[in-house]
């Protein structure tokens, strides 16, 4: 919950539009400012301060226990042009809060965290236990001194600046393992969560005897619990008290598989016991080689004095999976570009794309961030690329532009891409929705996007679409219209439309929307002169239905015309 605290009139102005912007999320607290804080900061992870920083941190100071557990609080002026990151810029995600602030309200957000002031990444932000110097390492990251990358394994991290590399010589280093590690001055380690640990256990097993056994285990081998990924068992073991018990205690997830499954697996040490229990021959090592992996640790059984091992376990590690993340750019313009796009480009390791839309972008990027780029006409060599990266461990992000699934990079890269690294597709706005807003409001019904180019489907495939859409009375979006080598599609396709639509059927023609040399007009199918149309345009012809009011495309919601004046009533033709 974030809670949100003014002193003055204007200040409850603002603080109310974010209450609007965060419904369920945000919590106004009225009353004496002092008391409101103090409320405020006991109950809420993140506040919101329209108040002086002066009086905030008089406030605030007193009630400080620990940077780990201290919310994060935002100060925002009278004026609202500055959201201030005042504290716990990592831990309590002030920074991250200010900038959500700054985008409700129209405020510059201040960061006041060094790493993120200057885009390095926090060593406590990338989602992974840290432990050692961390001050340390992230004063020789930021100072550009050398630091020694000592990783088990390449794993999907947003790039780090690049002075921190495998071999760098200096006092500084940065271990990236699941293994325990002697760490002197200046050394942090970053935990993956590669391990999965199999449980079972007899019913009615202690918790403490579940938790030691898989301590001891860990220990055994050198392996560190910050690593855990989760605990894995039998489905009938999913509500036995001491493993979801064990589970929580790690602030691990638990997982359970069906006993017919396990069964199938190749395991080194079988039993009959399991097998007459809980109906597969082994429970610890199946559960934990389920998802594949390395086992480190074969299945061990717990020692307590007295009486027989109720519990058993096993330790698996897996290969990481890069991650791929296909990321559409919009039209051009950067409001238009969500702020899922920039995260994405923020916690990507590699980039790949066209090089003029690396170029649009390449200001978002983190220092350190590896750049692949080519010209126009590689898009399966750009996917390939991609993929291979991902395979390698990276994090990915394979550009385009508009929605990268429309006419762009994601349908190359998901064919080439398979089950072995994770894919999160980041939708954008495409150049047909942009065009339509410049257009008026064109797409207000059925509508379809058809290219022209046929370098990747033959022309007959094409023709036979475009005579479907003027059949179907559909709305048209041309993408790729023109170009100096084919300059025949266009008035070929207008003139299979027009068998079916009057010569006066708006139709809109816009180059390089949202962009600063944007164009745009509305003329008809009798009047469009494709020569005025290039690679750069989109031109959307309206159905039977469209009309051009004061200047602009409109096709009703419904089916019927009814009238041009009662289209323009709330709800016309719905």
């Amino acid at each position: 919950m974030i809670g949100l605290i003014s002193a003055t009139a204007a200040g409850a102005v603002a603080r109310d539009r974010l209450a609007a912007a965060w419904p369920g999320r945000a919590v106004v607290y009225d009353g004496p400012v002092g008391e409101a804080v103090r409320r405020a900061f006991g109950e809420c992870e993140q506040l919101v301060c329209f108040l002086a920083t002066g009086a905030a941190v008089r406030l605030v100071a007193p009630l400080l226990t620990d940077k780990t557990a201290d919310p994060g609080v935002v100060c925002v002026d009278e004026a609202g042009r500055h959201a201030v990151a005042l504290l716990g810029g990592h831990g309590g995600g002030a920074n991250a809060l200010a900038v959500a602030v700054g985008e409700v309200l129209g405020a510059a957000p201040v960061v006041t965290t060094a790493t993120d002031a200057v885009g390095v990444p926090g060593l406590d932000m990338l989602g992974l236990p840290v432990e050692g110097d961390v001050a340390g390492v992230s004063r020789a990251m930021l100072d550009g001194a050398p630091v020694a990358l000592r990783a088990d394994a390449v794993r999907p991290l947003p790039a780090l600046p690049p002075n921190v590399r495998p071999g760098a010589t200096g006092s500084a280093v940065l271990h990236l393992t699941d293994r325990v590690v002697e760490l002197g001055s200046r050394e942090a380690v970053l935990r993956p969560a590669s391990l999965v640990v199999g449980v079972g256990a007899s019913r009615d097993a202690p918790a403490d005897e579940v938790c030691g056994l898989i301590r001891d285990a860990l220990a055994g081998a050198g392996l560190s619990p910050l690593s855990i990924a989760e605990l894995v068992t039998v489905d009938a073991k999913a509500q036995e008290p001491g493993i979801v018990a064990a589970a929580a205690r790690l602030g691990v997830p638990l997982r359970t598989y069906p006993a017919e499954e396990l069964a199938r697996i190749e395991v080194p040490h079988p039993s009959d016991a399991p097998l007459a229990a809980v109906g597969t021959p082994s429970v610890a090592e199946a559960a934990a080689l389920a998802g594949g992996g390395e086992l480190l640790v074969p299945k061990r059984k717990s020692a307590p004095e007295g009486r027989a091992a109720m519990a058993t376990c096993a330790v698996v590690r897996r290969a990481p999976r890069g991650r791929l993340a296909v990321v559409g750019l919009g039209p051009g313009a950067r409001d238009l570009l969500t702020p899922r796009a920039r995260d994405e480009l923020r916690r990507a390791s590699v980039l790949v794309g066209l090089d003029q839309y690396v170029d649009q972008i390449r200001d978002l990027l983190r220092p350190g961030t590896t750049v692949l780029e080519s010209g126009l006409g590689a898009e399966e060599e750009r996917a390939r690329t991609a993929v291979a990266e991902a395979r390698k461990g990276h994090a990915v992000a394979l550009i385009g532009s508009g929605d990268a699934g429309v006419y762009a990079m994601a349908s190359p890269a998901l064919a080439e891409a398979g089950a072995d690294i994770d894919v999160v597709g980041v939708p954008g706005v495409t150049a047909a929705l942009a065009a339509a807003a410049i257009l008026g409001a064109p797409l207000g019904h059925d509508h379809v996007s058809i290219s022209l180019s046929d370098l990747h489907t033959p022309w007959e495939v094409i023709e036979r679409r475009v005579r479907a859409a003027a059949e179907a009375d559909l709305i048209v979006t041309f993408y790729n219209p023109r170009s100096r080598g084919r300059d025949w599609q266009l008035p070929k396709a207008l003139s299979i439309l027009s068998e079916h639509r009057d010569p006066a059927t708006p139709v809109g023609v816009v180059r390089n929307a949202s962009r600063p040399d944007e164009s745009s007009r509305v003329t008809s199918l009798a009047g469009l002169d494709p020569a005025v149309v290039d690679m750069m345009t989109v031109v959307t012809v309206g159905n039977t239905a469209t009309r051009e009011i004061a200047g602009r495309m409109v096709t009703p919601r419904g089916y019927r015309w009814q009238s041009a004046t009662a289209a323009t009533a709330p709800e016309a033709a719905s």
